[in-house]
C-alpha cells in the first residue's frame, strides 16, 4: 500500500526504502525466576520503526505467537497511524513470547520489570512510549512505569501510557477507540450527504472498542441492529436495547448467546457481516472480510474498528462494488490520539478533565478524516490508498526537513 501511494505522489524510491525497514530492532532474553524457584527464559522485542516525526509510541503484547516479523509490520502500522491524525509521534511495537495465562500474578509482573531493565535504555518519554497491547492492561503499564523510575531514581509517569488514573493515567482512555469509531463513521457520513435517521448499524465484536463504538453512534440516533461477540450474533431489525443487552452481559458474563428478548434473532458472527444494513463496523479481530465473503457484503459502508479486518483483495471488490471503506489507521485511532494526550498531561505536570479529552479527541478526529477526504478527491482514490497517502507524505515531509542539505540514502 506504501509503495502504491509513493507512486500516485511521485516520491523518491530512496524513501520508499528507507520506510521499507525499521530504524531500530532490539531482541533480548528474559531471565525470570518463577514461584517454584526455577528459571525460565523468555524472549522479548522492540522494533522502532521511524522516528522522523517524533518519538515512537506504542504497544506490548504477550503472547506465545509474538515474533519479530509480527512486531515489525505492526510498528511501521503505527507510524502511518500517528502519521495519518497528525500526532508527533513515530511507530514502535513490542512482544514477549509468553502465555500470561500460564503464569501468576508474581511471575508476570516479574517478567514486566525484567523486559523493562532490558528494554530500558531504548525507552524514555522522548524516546519511545509503549503502551497497553494484547493481554497487557494498565497493570502492566503500572509496573512498566515503577520499574523505569525505579532503576533511573525519579518518576517517569510519560515513559508509558494507558496506567491506571492514579498513577498518572488519562480519564477517558478506556473508550478512546470505540469513541473515535464512532466519530469517524458520523463525519463519513456527513461528507457523503447521508441522513443519520434511519442508518442501520451492524457491529461485529462487543468488546472494549465495538460497545463502545456502539453507544456512540446509538447516542447519535444510528440504529443499532446487530452486535456480536465470540458466543454469537443477535439481530433485531429497527435496533436492539443497548441498555437491555449490557444488563444481560453484566449478568451472564459476556454472551451474547444466551441474550433473548422480543424480536431478536441469533445469528453468527460470519452472518452479522453479510446483513444488509448501511454500517457495518467489523471491531472484532483481522482478517474477517476475505476474498471468500466480500462479495456477499451488503453494507454501503464498512469502517475499521479491528486492525486488519479486510484483506486487501476483499478491500478491493468492495472499493469496486462501490462500498466506501474506512481503513483502520484511520478508524481505530483513537487510542492513540488519547494515549498521546496522556503523555502530554504527565510531561507537563496537568489533570486533563473528560470533557476536555473527549472535546479534543473530537477535534482531531474530524480533522484527520478531512484531511483523508480532501486527499482522496484530489488524488482520485478509494480512502484507503488516501490515508496511507497523506500520512507517507508528512513522514517524508518531516525526514526531509531533517536532513535539509543532505543525501537521502535507502536503509
Amino acid at each position: 500500500m506504501i509503495r502504491q501511494a509513493a507512486e500516485r505522489l511521485g516520491i523518491d524510491e530512496g524513501f520508499v526504502a528507507r520506510l521499507s525497514v525499521p530504524d531500530r530492532e532490539v531482541t533480548v532474553s528474559v531471565p525470570v525466576q518463577m514461584d517454584n524457584g526455577r528459571w525460565r527464559v523468555f524472549r522479548g522485542y522492540r522494533v522502532q520503526h521511524c522516528n522522523a516525526r517524533g518519538p515512537c509510541k506504542g504497544g506490548i503484547r504477550f503472547h506465545p505467537d509474538v515474533g519479530l516479523d509480527e512486531v515489525r509490520a505492526l510498528a511501521a502500522l503505527m507510524t502511518w497511524k500517528c502519521a495519518v491524525v497528525d500526532i508527533p509521534f513515530g511507530g514502535a511495537k513490542g512482544g514477549v513470547e509468553v502465555d500470561p495465562s500460564e503464569l501468576s500474578k508474581a511471575e508476570l509482573e516479574r517478567l514486566t520489570r525484567a523486559y523493562t531493565l532490558m528494554m530500558l535504555p531504548n525507552l524514555g518519554p522522548r524516546v519511545d512510549i509503549p503502551a497497553p497491547d494484547v493481554n497487557t492492561n494498565e497493570q502492566v503499564m503500572a509496573w512498566i512505569a515503577d520499574a523505569a523510575s525505579a532503576a533511573l531514581g525519579h518518576p517517569v509517569p510519560a515513559i508509558v501510557t494507558g496506567k491506571p488514573v492514579a498513577l498518572g493515567g488519562i480519564v477517558g482512555r478506556r473508550e478512546a477507540t470505540g469513541r473515535g469509531v464512532a466519530i469517524v463513521t458520523l463525519r463519513m457520513l456527513e461528507r457523503l450527504g447521508w441522513e443519520r435517521q434511519g442508518i442501520r448499524v451492524a457491529v461485529q465484536g462487543f468488546g472494549n472498542v465495538g460497545r463502545w463504538a456502539a453507544r456512540g453512534l446509538a447516542e447519535a440516533g444510528l440504529a443499532i441492529e446487530a452486535i456480536s461477540d465470540i458466543s454469537g450474533a443477535v439481530w433485531r431489525p429497527g435496533g436492539l436495547d443497548l441498555d437491555d443487552v449490557e444488563r444481560h452481559l453484566r449478568a451472564s458474563g459476556n454472551l451474547l448467546a444466551t441474550y433473548s428478548a422480543p424480536g431478536v434473532r441469533h445469528l453468527t458472527n460470519a452472518e452479522l457481516l453479510e446483513l444488509g444494513v448501511d454500517v457495518l463496523i467489523p471491531a472484532a479481530i483481522e482478517n474477517q472480510i476475505t476474498s471468500a465473503n466480500a462479495d456477499r457484503i451488503r453494507a454501503r459502508m464498512v469502517v475499521e474498528g479491528a486492525n486488519g479486518p479486510t484483506t486487501l483483495e476483499a478491500h478491493r471488490r468492495l472499493v469496486e462494488r462501490g462500498v466506501v471503506v474506512v481503513p483502520d489507521i484511520l478508524a481505530n485511532a483513537g487510542g492513540v490520539v488519547v494515549s498521546y494526550f496522556e503523555w502530554l498531561q504527565n510531561l507537563r505536570g496537568e489533570l486533563w478533565q473528560l470533557g476536555q479529552v473527549h472535546d479534543r479527541l473530537e477535534e482531531i478526529m474530524v480533522r484527520a478524516i478531512d484531511a483523508v477526504w480532501a486527499t482522496a478527491r484530489r488524488l482520485g482514490v478509494d480512502a484507503r490508498l488516501a490515508a496511507f497517502a497523506l500520512a507517507l507524505q508528512r513522514v517524508v515531509d518531516a525526514i526531509r526537513h531533517r536532513q535539509a542539505g543532505h543525501a537521502v540514502t535507502a536503509g
